[in-house]
């Protein structure tokens, strides 16, 4: 049965195929290693020594801006459907499909989603839902039956993803650091950024067509780490309304200019695979907690 095999047929090290997927499907050895839980260095080396046994190169370019080479794009479809039918068969395996794997940015995760998943529990008893951190940047994870995630206009179309809570961005600042002019403290507070989402205040300024004067930035890693610090007085943020919602309408932050709609969305992407009766669920849950979701203020014209 197997007298036609040899030793130069043997498949490549699985962990060096994922490692070269995630890599390739991410864009990113960074957003690879995040997926899969090992550094990026891992994933390098791991795609290297798939290079050395395949024979071929995989990718081409510097470093810094690496590109398939036709090999790895020949390569790339077969393993990304292999992995994405063994996660599939791995999830129907579960309990009949009730072991929902949600991959979900931190913040959204921190200041959203897991003060209300008491609620879905309540409703769905049966689902387990097992909630996994989502790299930055990336827009899909191994294994996830959702991916929730803020998406532009385009990548919503492209991903074929629920909108969830439509986004809108504005500045906040507390009260305390506000004074008697908001909108002045606003523009020249300390800025807070992200180094998760370094262009909140470039996006805002081209929304509304002002610019903060500030001098001084203040970066934090992640925009709940943003939010906190906005909440106690630190500085002024550029935040998504799904995140500072709440602040704002409970008087804990001023949003002075109001918030500018930018076509985008909280966003639930589908993992692979048909929908399980768990994913069905939570999506509709999703969506019904989106519209639960007060307006954003509109802008505050100029005076």
């Amino acid at each position: 049965m197997f007298e036609n095999l040899t030793p130069g047929a043997a498949l490549p090290s699985l962990n060096a195929l994922r490692a070269f997927e995630a890599m390739a499907r991410t864009g990113s050895a960074t957003l690879a290693g995040a997926e899969l839980n090992v550094t990026h260095s891992a994933v390098s080396r791991q795609v290297k020594a798939l290079e050395a046994q395949m024979g071929v190169r995989l990718f081409e370019g510097p470093r810094h801006a690496l590109a398939l080479t036709r090999a790895g794009r020949d390569l790339l479809p077969g393993l990304t459907a292999a992995f994405d039918g063994l996660a599939a068969a791995v999830a129907r395996a579960r309990s009949e499909g009730q072991d929902l794997h949600v991959a979900v940015n931190a913040s959204l995760s921190v200041k959203w989603l897991i003060p209300r998943l008491a609620d879905f529990g309540r409703r769905h008893p049966e689902v387990r839902v097992h909630l996994v951190e989502l790299a930055p940047h990336a827009v899909s994870h191994r294994g996830a039956d959702v991916v929730l995630r803020l998406l532009d206009p385009e990548r919503i179309e492209t991903l074929k993803a629920e909108r969830i809570i439509a986004n809108a961005v504005g500045p906040v600042i507390a009260p305390s650091l506000a004074g008697d002019d908001p909108r002045a403290a606003v523009l020249t507070a300390p800025r807070l950024t992200a180094r998760t989402h370094v262009t909140g205040w470039k996006d805002w300024a081209e929304l509304s067509g002002r610019r903060s004067t500030a001098t001084s930035e203040r970066p934090v890693a992640h925009l709940h780490f943003v939010l906190d610090a906005a909440l106690a007085g630190w500085g002024a943020a550029v935040l998504p309304w799904a995140l500072a919602a709440e602040a704002v309408q409970d008087g804990r932050l001023l949003a002075p200019f109001g918030f500018h709609a930018d076509g985008g969305a909280v966003s639930a992407i589908p993992g692979a695979g048909e929908p399980s009766r768990a994913r069905r669920a939570f999506v509709r849950w999703l969506v019904d907690q989106g519209q639960a979701v007060a307006p954003a203020p509109r802008p505050e014209p100029p005076h």
